[in-house]
C-alpha cells in the first residue's frame, strides 16, 4: 500500500467537506465552482452560462448560521481550570494559555477556531508537540505547543487493540513544506507527516516520519513530472524524560465525540437547502432578465423605418390600421420561484438557526420560546460539550509534557479542565432567583464560590472578575457602609445632645 493512501471515510466525506468549505466561503467560491453547484441549462453556450451565473446571487445563510452559533457559545468566556500560579507545570500552562502554537494564538482564540471548524465541516485535529530546539545545538523554547489540522489534512488513520484497549496507532497528516529558494519566492511542496505506534522490543513507541513528494516542483504552480513519487526525508522518535512516548499525542475534535471516526456535518441539511436556494435564485434572475422589461411592438410600419422610443419621439405611418404597443409578462412563473425561495429561507431557519427567521409580530411567552429553540440548543450544547472535552484532552497532554505523570489519562479534571458555555439564553437571573441563591448561601446550603459561579452564569457578575476580586469588593463595600452608618449615628447623637442643651 503506498504511503499516500487515504482512509475510506476520508474518500467518502471529501466532497461534503469541499461543499461545506465553498458554501461557508461565500458567493465567489460557490460561483468559481461553476457547474458543480449550478448546472448549465439545455443548449446554453459558455458565454450564456457565464451571464446566467453572474446574474445569480448567493444568500449565505450557512455562514450566518455558523457565525451565530459561535457567537452564542462564546457569548460568555470559556471556563478554564489550570494549576495554581507558580513555577513548574503551573507556569508552563499559563505560558501555553497565552500562546498555544508559538504564533501568538491564545487558548481562547484556538478554541474558537476549533468550534468554527467543527461547525463548518464537523471535524478537526490537534497535534501536541514539544519545541526542544534543533540538531545544531539550539535549545529552542523548551515548551509544549499545538498544531491545528483541518479535516481535509487528516487523510488516514488506524485504530488497533493495544494492551486491552482501543488506541490510535496511525495518523497521516497532509502538509505543505517550504524549500530553499531565493529571497523573493518561497517554493512549496506537498508533505505527509505520518504519526505511528511501532512495536520495539515488545513495547509500543511513537515515531514520526516525514514523506515529501519529489515529482512536483511546486504546489503553487502545480508543475509535475509524471506519476506521484514520495521519499522519506526524516524519521524521528520523540522523547519525554529520555523515554519514547507510548501514545500518539493527537486529539480529534468532532460535534458529538472526540473519536477518530468521521461524524456527520452539523449543518449538512442547511448547506443542501442553501445551494437549492442559489439555483432557484439563478433561474429567477434568468427569468427576470428576459421578462421584466416591456418590449415594444408595431404592425403596419415600414420595415426600414428607424423607430426610437422616448417622450420627444412620435411614430408616424400612412398605413391604415397600423398599431403599436408593449409586450409585458403577466404569468405566474416568476412568482413560483419567489415562493420557492421563501420556502427555502424558512426551511434554513428551521434547520439551522432561528436567528435567520423573520420575527413574528405576535407575543410569545418565555416558555414557548424555550421549547421552540430546544432542538437547536440541544445540538449546539452537544457540540459545545464535545469540544470542551477534546480541548481538555489537549490541556492534559500539555500538562503531561511538562510533568512526571505516567500518562495523560491519569491527569484528572481537578488539575486541568476546559468548559465552553452551554447556556445560550440571553435571559439573566430574575429577582426571585437572586433572592433564593443568597438565601441558600446564608443558610449554608451552598458555598460562596458556588454562589459567585451562579451569579456569573446569570450575568450578574461582569466577565473576567474572579471570586477573590468580588469578595474584596464586597468586604470593602461592607466596611464603607459600616463607616457611613457609624458617622450617621454619630451625627444623630450630636444633634440629640445639642437639643437637650
Amino acid at each position: 500500500m503506498p504511503v499516500h493512501s487515504t482512509h475510506a471515510d476520508f474518500d467518502a466525506n471529501a466532497a461534503a467537506w469541499l461543499r461545506a468549505r465553498d458554501v461557508f466561503a461565500g458567493e465567489d467560491a460557490v460561483k468559481a465552482a461553476g457547474e458543480r453547484y449550478l448546472p448549465k441549462l439545455d443548449s446554453q453556450t459558455t458565454d450564456e452560462y457565464s451571464a446566467y451565473k453572474a446574474r445569480a446571487s448567493f444568500f449565505n445563510a450557512t455562514a450566518r448560521t455558523v457565525d451565530g452559533f459561535v457567537g452564542l457559545i462564546f457569548r460568555r468566556e470559556p471556563s478554564v481550570k489550570l494549576p495554581e500560579r507558580g513555577a513548574g507545570v503551573a507556569g508552563a500552562l499559563r505560558v501555553f494559555a497565552e500562546d498555544v502554537d508559538l504564533l501568538g494564538t491564545s487558548l481562547y482564540t484556538f478554541s474558537k477556531n476549533i468550534v468554527t471548524e467543527v461547525l463548518t465541516v464537523g471535524r478537526a485535529g490537534t497535534l501536541v508537540d514539544w519545541e526542544g530546539g534543533s540538531a545544531t545545538g539550539d535549545r529552542g523554547e523548551q515548551r509544549a505547543y499545538v498544531v491545528r489540522y483541518a479535516a481535509e489534512q487528516i487523510v488516514n488513520w488506524r485504530v488497533a487493540r493495544v494492551n486491552g484497549r482501543n488506541v490510535v496507532t496511525l495518523v497521516m497528516l497532509q502538509e505543505v513544506a517550504t524549500t530553499d529558494s531565493d529571497d523573493f519566492e518561497v517554493e512549496e511542496v506537498e508533505q505527509l507527516r505520518v504519526l505511528r505506534l511501532v512495536p520495539v522490543n515488545g513495547e509500543w513507541q511513537y515515531r514520526v516520519d516525514l514523506w515529501r513528494r519529489s515529482d512536483a516542483k511546486s504546489v503553487r504552480t502545480g508543475t509535475k513530472r509524471g506519476k506521484a513519487k514520495w521519499e522519506l526525508v526524516e524519521s524521528r522518535t520523540p522523547l519525554r524524560l529520555g523515554k519514547p512516548l507510548s501514545l500518539i499525542p493527537f486529539v480529534f475534535h468532532g460535534p458529538r465525540h472526540s473519536l477518530p471516526e468521521v461524524d456527520k456535518l452539523p449543518l449538512a441539511d442547511v448547506i443542501a437547502v442553501n445551494l437549492d436556494h442559489y439555483r432557484l435564485n439563478a433561474d429567477y434572475k434568468h427569468g427576470l432578465h428576459f421578462t421584466a422589461l416591456p418590449t415594444a411592438w408595431v404592425s403596419g410600419f415600414d420595415k426600414a423605418a428607424n423607430l426610437r422610443i422616448g417622450s420627444s419621439t412620435a411614430w408616424v405611418t400612412e398605413t391604415a390600421g397600423a398599431t403599436a404597443g408593449f409586450l409585458e409578462f403577466t404569468g405566474q412563473g416568476l412568482t413560483t420561484f419567489e415562493r420557492a425561495m421563501d420556502r427555502d429561507e424558512r426551511l434554513m431557519a428551521i434547520l439551522g438557526s432561528r436567528m435567520l427567521e423573520e420575527h413574528k409580530r405576535v407575543g410569545e411567552t418565555a416558555e414557548a420560546i424555550e421549547l421552540r429553540q430546544s432542538g437547536e440548543n440541544s445540538v449546539l450544547m452537544t457540540l459545545a460539550l464535545s469540544v470542551s472535552d477534546s480541548v481538555s484532552q489537549v490541556l492534559r497532554w500539555v500538562y503531561w509534557w511538562n510533568s512526571t505523570e505516567e500518562s495523560p489519562e491519569t491527569i484528572s479534571e481537578e488539575l486541568v479542565l476546559f468548559q465552553l458555555n452551554t447556556d445560550f439564553s440571553a435571559k439573566g437571573l430574575g429577582s426571585d432567583e437572586l433572592t433564593a441563591i443568597v438565601a441558600a448561601w446564608q443558610a449554608g446550603a451552598i458555598s460562596r464560590e458556588t454562589m459567585f459561579d451562579l451569579f456569573r452564569r446569570g450575568e450578574v457578575l461582569p466577565p473576567g472578575r474572579t471570586d477573590e476580586e468580588e469578595a474584596r469588593l464586597t468586604e470593602k463595600q461592607k466596611a464603607e457602609m459600616g463607616k457611613a452608618e457609624i458617622e450617621s449615628q454619630s451625627r444623630l447623637t450630636s444633634a440629640a445632645t445639642k437639643g437637650e442643651a
